[in-house]
């Protein structure tokens, strides 16, 4: 089996058993995010509690590409610190770029580097990881 091949496996099967699909009742911080262009749209969920993520959610429609990377990111940064977190999304903006980047803490993300060759669809990718960016930021600055 190819490289792509288990990526391409990884992705649908994140799609298909979406990981922290869903919503909080309440005690969460929340985004609401959307990619006009594609029509993507993700509510991204985080319960922070002294600068640790403890959980994360989310919910949304849109392709395999931008749900898969909602799932995946919101395994990844539980138990992360915001800082922690902040440092993930830099790294997954340069493996959006091409650049060789491991995700040890959560590998499956690494299935995602091949979205680089199409450029259109690195704003599915990246939509969730923006949403969290956005959480963060309000966080931090509600502090």
């Amino acid at each position: 089996m190819q490289l792509d091949d288990l990526y391409r496996q990884v992705i649908m099967d994140h799609y298909k058993n979406p990981r922290n699909k869903g919503k909080f009742e309440e005690g969460a911080i929340t985004v609401d995010l959307n990619n006009p262009t594609c029509g993507d749209k993700i509510s991204l969920q985080l319960k922070v509690n002294n600068g640790v993520v403890e959980d994360a959610r989310y919910t949304g429609d849109g392709c395999s590409i931008s749900m898969s990377s909602a799932s995946m990111m919101t395994a990844a940064v539980k138990g992360k610190t915001l800082e922690e977190a902040k440092e993930m999304i830099a790294r997954f903006s340069q493996l959006m770029l091409g650049n060789d980047v491991q995700f040890d803490e959560y590998e499956d993300i690494e299935a995602l580097s091949g979205v680089n060759k199409f450029p259109a669809r690195i704003k599915c990718a990246t939509l969730s990881w923006n949403a969290l960016r956005k959480v963060i930021d309000e966080e931090q600055f509600n502090k």
